[in-house]
């Protein structure tokens, strides 16, 4: 299977990943969160399709997948399937910086939910697997200096980008949009800043919806008062 085989297995659950039907967790949840949806929203059926054309909409996204919460607005729940898989294997980018941009994007944004998901896939996968350290910079807001096994120009400049385009700052410097634009063209830079812009726009969701980790599964973004220096970054 190759790398963009599992990338797009592994995405298939992060799109529809605020609605996963798995069993409750052994904490009590919120209660106000649906124990099977595990978020603030039951799973849309297909009788909450209201048209022919949102039926459809359903079909194609759903193909035996839990639906999200997103399809309780169809043509919306579309675009956005269409950015992702973009986004994410259709740009051209290799699997393995795509992992690293949702990485950087979750620990800027301190998604504890989007942090979680993707750092176990990090580790595990096979053809897009990052690196251990790679992985310690990100979480633990790292500066980037020394030799680090896998630690390229095109890792830096997607770590340097999320940092300061998301980070305290909020302001992307000249040398590391240039530098992207280097290494990715403008095509890839456009592309790059959009796949971070939608875990963004994920995280949102998770919030306002309450969506819970999969049951079992324990969060390991450590608390920012643990990670002093990502308030720095």
């Amino acid at each position: 299977m190759n790398h963009r085989i599992r990338i797009a297995a592994w995405a298939g659950l992060v799109t529809f990943s605020l609605a996963i039907g798995l069993a409750a967790a052994a904490a009590p949840l919120p209660p106000d969160v649906d124990p099977v949806s595990r978020n603030r929203l039951p799973n849309p059926t297909r009788a909450d399709m209201t048209s022919d054309e949102e039926r459809a909409i359903y079909d194609d996204l759903t193909k035996g997948n839990v639906p999200g919460m997103r399809l309780f607005s169809p043509r919306l729940a579309r675009a956005f399937s269409h950015a992702h898989r973009y986004a994410k294997y259709e740009s051209g980018m290799d699997g393995r910086l795509v992992e690293i941009a949702v990485l950087v994007t979750a620990r800027e944004i301190n998604s504890q939910f989007e942090w979680t998901r993707w750092e176990a896939h990090g580790r595990a996968a096979k053809e897009s697997s990052v690196e251990p350290a790679i992985i310690d910079i990100i979480k633990f807001c790292k500066p980037i200096s020394g030799s680090v096994a896998g630690l390229g120009p095109k890792e830096t400049v997607i770590i340097n980008l999320g940092r300061e385009m998301l980070g305290p700052r909020r302001k992307v410097s000249s040398k590391t949009f240039a530098d992207s634009v280097r290494l990715f063209g403008r095509r890839g830079t456009v592309d790059l800043v959009a796949l971070m812009a939608l875990y963004v726009a994920t995280d949102m969701e998770v919030n306002a919806f309450d969506a819970q980790l999969p049951a079992g599964m324990k969060p390991s973004l450590p608390p920012m008062a643990q990670t002093p220096a990502c308030r720095k970054s």
